[in-house]
């Protein structure tokens, strides 16, 4: 007789208390045949407590995540948790390389030692930005610490993981309840609706993505076990001064407030790669990705 119960798959995530990792705490409590262990740093939070459950989990106590990894057996993990504070990578090259480095090779390693699928996010930044619409087989170069130590992550994860998903996404957006950090759009909706004087770039070119897409991206690796690499970003090209003049048309928003710039004038420590965007089209023909808009995001965020 056939057992009319669905097989569970358990994942783990790291970083759940991110944006991304909320994000995905909110589709995988969605889906009965997911068993879901949500981890980070420090206390959770994330509003919702039931139907999954929460770890504390430092990724750079090697001793610590590989004795959570060996009692909890995860099917999948999925890696979110890093170091993404572009210039403070170039200032704390210790605590970067710990992050999104040495982290990365010990989980890579357990990967391979336990047998669970990785999902590994990484970036754009890992490219020098000299032109647009990057795939996934373009030779990587990076400009900054913090991308050199992500291709450094994505290079461990190749060497050492069992079966792997890396996922390269760019200028993640999105809103969760308790927010460690702000991002593109929610600062550019802040600035304009208080119509506080502030410089935007005119030469910097992106696929901004939605976080809710990100997820759905992890999610369509994890369940699928997809290997190799995917460009997980957002499907319009825009220029970061468009993007806030997008945000400033779906508000009603003056732009009198905004000075556009070029990038040699913001004196940032790290350098930032000009010309990127991500080309999804590998991840749309293999997995089933189908982002939303850019202006579809903007209505997910329920922004007033």
């Amino acid at each position: 007789m056939e057992s009319s119960e669905k097989s569970m798959s358990k994942v783990l995530v790291t970083g759940s208390n991110g944006l991304l990792g909320q994000k995905l705490t909110d589709l995988f409590i969605g889906l009965e045949d997911w068993d879901l262990v949500a981890t980070g740093a420090g206390d959770n939070r994330h509003p919702a407590k039931e139907g999954y459950r929460y770890l504390s989990m430092d990724i750079t106590d090697t001793a610590a995540m590989t004795a959570i990894l060996e009692r909890e057996l995860p099917d999948v993990v999925i890696h979110t948790a890093a170091m993404t504070q572009v210039d403070d990578c170039e200032f704390k090259r210790d605590e970067c390389v710990a992050l999104n480095v040495t982290a990365v090779e010990e989980l890579a390693k357990l990967s391979s030692s336990l047998g669970f699928h990785m999902v590994h996010v990484s970036t754009d930044f890992i490219f020098d930005g000299t032109k647009p619409m990057y795939v996934e087989s373009d030779e990587a170069n990076p400009l900054s610490y913090y991308g050199w130590s992500k291709l450094e992550g994505e290079k461990r994860v190749i060497e050492y993981a069992n079966s792997y998903s890396i996922l390269r996404t760019v200028l993640v957006f999105g809103q969760v309840a308790d927010m460690s950090r702000t991002n593109i759009v929610l600062w550019a909706h802040g600035t304009l609706k208080n119509q506080k004087s502030a410089n935007v770039v005119t030469d910097q070119f992106r696929t901004p993505t939605l976080a809710e897409d990100l997820a759905m991206g992890c999610y369509l690796a994890a369940s699928q076990r997809a290997r190799g690499i995917f460009n997980i970003a957002g499907k319009d090209y825009m220029s970061v001064i468009e993007l806030v003049e997008r945000v400033a048309s779906f508000y009603g928003y003056s732009m009198d407030c905004i000075n556009r710039v070029d990038s040699s004038t913001l004196n940032q420590p790290a350098k930032r790669p000009p010309i990127t965007g991500l080309d999804i089209n590998k991840a749309v023909r293999e997995l089933g990705y189908a982002p939303h808009s850019f202006e579809e995001g903007l209505a997910i965020l329920g922004l007033q």
